[in-house]
């Protein structure tokens, strides 16, 4: 016997077919013996419909209130799978966020889980109960409902499996594992059979859709066993795991992109202590979060080019706060591109190989294909390049790193 947790977003329960197919899948674990909590997403469009419902109303909403209203799609879900597992001859019953309680702070709309006593759960467990629990909210140090973030429910899901400490945590989605790249644009990726914390931690921020990047990350920190597979069709998945358990690392595991980039170069700037200071901690109290940076100094050394990335919402609010700062800068021109994709490879085996870095390069450049922007860390290197390049470029790299499926 073992405990599960088992997760399903919002396409997995966009429907009463789909919400009897979910039970289904729960009541197959529960006849093999299993202790089962499921954490479930609103339904498909639902959170949408609701923000946008909020947003009609105010555009500038209480969060206590936007909270209260985007929560209540997962109330739904919790329910109607309560029902349709009740139907299968299965106890169940659902348990919303402050039922649990999922204790967080009170940031209203991202906030942070900080407890989750989980003893009446366990409780009901030994009496056969499962226990279906709803994603992406809890109860904040203000007594009010708070919600997660966009994403958030896959986080619920790993919190809730490290405080129940449960043998294995199943996120299932409409993609059936971990690819070695988008199966859209490089149709040999291959599906990996395991990944580690670490690869699918950096996969997840650089632009892959499959785990939410604090899910990642809370699975690492308490070591929760996911397995990544598909609500649709009964196939192995991706398990992520610790480095400990995969016996080889590829040198790649993976090859990602995210078009979520805009890039601004100032030109020309004074080249004296400070100015990045003033440029960074401007953006900073702006709430615009900086990504990739690059800085050429000219040659007569008193001028320099400074080029860094940004999130391509946020290109209008940076564009504002340093048309305020120009004439402090005295730079030449400001000059945004919104039309760029970073494009990055992630792999464990980078650490212990030379000369990754150079063949990503190289198999670019031989593709005409220009880069913009580096930016490295121990097992990824990303490239800033133009937006037209993005399918050519992630497929030139899947195979010059030797992913494609045979």
């Amino acid at each position: 016997m073992a405990r599960l947790v088992m997760k399903f977003g919002g396409t997995s329960v966009g429907s009463i077919e789909r919400i009897r197919n979910v039970a289904l899948k729960v009541k197959r674990e529960v006849d093999a013996g299993h202790e089962v909590a499921v954490v479930v997403s609103a339904m498909s469009g639902e959170t949408n419909r609701l923000v946008d419902l909020v947003s009609s109303i105010s555009s500038m909403h209480d969060a206590r209130e936007y909270d209260v209203v985007v929560s209540t799609g997962e109330q739904v879900t919790v329910g109607l799978l309560s029902i349709a597992l009740q139907e299968l001859g299965i106890s169940a019953r659902s348990w919303l966020g402050w039922q649990v309680p999922v204790r967080t702070n009170a940031i209203h709309g991202a906030a942070r889980i900080e407890d989750i006593p989980c003893d009446e759960i366990i409780r009901r467990f030994a009496e056969g109960q499962v226990a279906v629990c709803a994603g992406f909210q809890g109860i904040g140090s203000d007594n009010r409902i708070t919600t997660l973030g966009r994403g958030g429910s896959d986080t619920s899901a790993v919190a809730l499996a490290a405080a129940l400490k449960a043998d294995q945590c199943d996120i299932y989605t409409d993609v059936d594992g971990v690819y070695t790249a988008d199966p859209r644009i490089a149709t040999k990726a291959a599906k990996l059979d395991k990944i580690t914390y670490e690869e699918m931690l950096e996969l997840a921020s650089l632009g892959a859709k499959v785990l939410q990047t604090r899910s990642v990350e809370m699975a690492m920190k308490y070591r929760v066993k996911l397995q990544v597979l598909s609500s649709f069709e009964d196939l192995p998945g991706t398990f992520v795991v610790d480095e400990d358990d995969i016996v080889e690392h590829q040198v790649v595991s993976g090859v990602t992109y995210t078009r979520d980039e805009a890039k601004v170069t100032l030109q020309q700037v004074a080249d004296k202590p400070g100015i990045a200071a003033t440029v960074f901690g401007a953006l900073a109290d702006a709430h615009v979060n900086v990504d990739m940076i690059v800085q050429n100094v000219s040659e007569n050394g008193h001028a320099t080019d400074l080029t860094f990335t940004i999130g391509h919402k946020e290109l209008p609010q940076a564009m504002k706060v340093l048309e305020k700062l120009r004439d402090k800068l005295d730079c030449k021109a400001i000059v945004p591109d919104p039309d760029v994709v970073k494009v990055s490879i992630v792999g464990m085996g980078m650490r212990s190989h030379a000369g990754v870095a150079q063949k990503m390069f190289s198999a670019l450049a031989e593709k005409g294909i220009n880069i913009q922007v580096i930016s490295t860390s121990e097992i990824k290197v990303s490239v800033l390049l133009a937006e037209e390049y993005t399918e050519l470029a992630v497929r030139t790299l899947h195979t010059a790193f030797g992913l494609d499926a045979a």
